[in-house]
């Protein structure tokens, strides 16, 4: 087994090579590639020494079975034939092929079949926020069917990669020491704030964060559900959160829901409001699930549940969600066509 990662030096490539250690992925060989910046950088992988490649156009990927990619949509687009040239299926972490009706876009406990039909050769990664809810998603839609999901994100640093964590670290440490605060990677100072922006609004007033959550769902559940978003950045490093309201065909009791949690692939049941106990990001950071907890009936509406998860971003949101497709594709035979 001969695996790629492409853009290793990232946040979600450093997270690659941990989640591949941890799972004891079967690699026989890896090669990392990056950009000129981060070419001739070395790390450590079980005990040996890898140099990252420059990524560039040609045959470096002949003999690839794998390659996992996170350097970006336009990167992705640009090397995507060279990476498949050969037969490597090609696992994208970017937003460059996620709605193409010829990619399949895939959580492995929501649709992992349809890692089979991949005429190109790539497989996309959701949105991290798409991933981790549409996770919870599936467990109440074995239940009953989910009409409309609202859902309010609260979207740690993480999602903008590391320089981004770093400036939150350095804007605290600025604001202690009343020096000016340096702002960089985000539309405001995130030290002390919350920003109801996550990338660029389109026509309709909704971001294209909050979009991804609407047409993702839809493709990923096979679903004609109705997803209403309202992404906001806060200042917490890992993890992101999001508060759900569901609307369901049939009412779905709050035990029914505490069950299919507990059951479900996934999924993990922290709900003990009497005691405190509720998933947060600051205990869940390097957690492989996605937590579940608050769980209760919708006052405002018979049919509706409301629940708070909570979810590693650059683990489940990004290089696990990856790798686990990749480990479900090898256990099912599904990596040649």
């Amino acid at each position: 087994m001969k695996v790629a990662i492409v853009g290793a030096s990232g946040a979600v490539g450093q997270e690659f090579l941990r989640v591949l250690a941890e799972r004891n992925f079967p690699i026989d060989e890896l090669v990392l590639f990056g950009s000129a910046r981060s070419a001739g950088t070395k790390y450590t992988f079980q005990g040996k020494e890898y140099e990252v490649q420059l990524l560039r156009h040609g045959d470096d990927f002949k003999g690839v079975d794998i390659a996992f990619t996170s350097a970006g949509a336009g990167v992705s687009k640009e090397y995507a034939e060279d990476i498949t040239r050969y037969g490597a299926v090609m696992i994208d972490n970017s937003s460059a092929f996620r709605m193409d009706e010829d990619v399949p876009l895939v959580v492995p406990e929501c649709n992992a079949t349809d890692a089979l039909n991949r005429p190109r050769g790539i497989i996309a990664n959701p949105n991290c926020t798409t991933i981790m809810m549409v996770v919870a998603l599936q467990a109440f839609e074995k239940i009953s069917h989910i009409r409309r999901v609202h859902v309010a994100s609260y979207q740690a640093a993480s999602g903008a990669g590391q320089a981004a964590m770093d400036e939150l670290y350095e804007q605290h440490r600025q604001v202690i020491n009343g020096e000016p605060v340096k702002v960089e990677k985000f539309a405001y100072q995130l030290a002390y704030n919350v920003i109801p922006q996550i990338d660029v609004f389109t026509d309709n007033g909704y971001t294209k964060e909050e979009m991804k959550m609407y047409n993702e769902t839809k493709k990923i559940m096979h679903s004609s559900v109705d997803v209403s978003a309202m992404c906001v950045r806060v200042p917490a490093l890992r993890a992101h959160s999001e508060s759900i309201w569901i609307e369901t065909e049939a009412p779905i009791s709050v035990e029914q829901a505490r069950q299919a949690v507990e059951s479900a692939e996934g999924l993990v049941l922290m709900d003990n409001p009497a005691e405190k106990v509720y998933p947060m990001p600051l205990f869940l950071t390097g957690k492989d699930p996605v937590y579940v907890g608050r769980i209760r009936k919708d006052l405002a509406n018979p049919n509706g549940l409301t629940f708070w998860i909570v979810s590693d971003q650059i683990k489940k949101g990004a290089a696990l969600n990856a790798v686990q497709i990749a480990e479900w594709l090898i256990a099912n035979n599904g990596l040649k066509q």
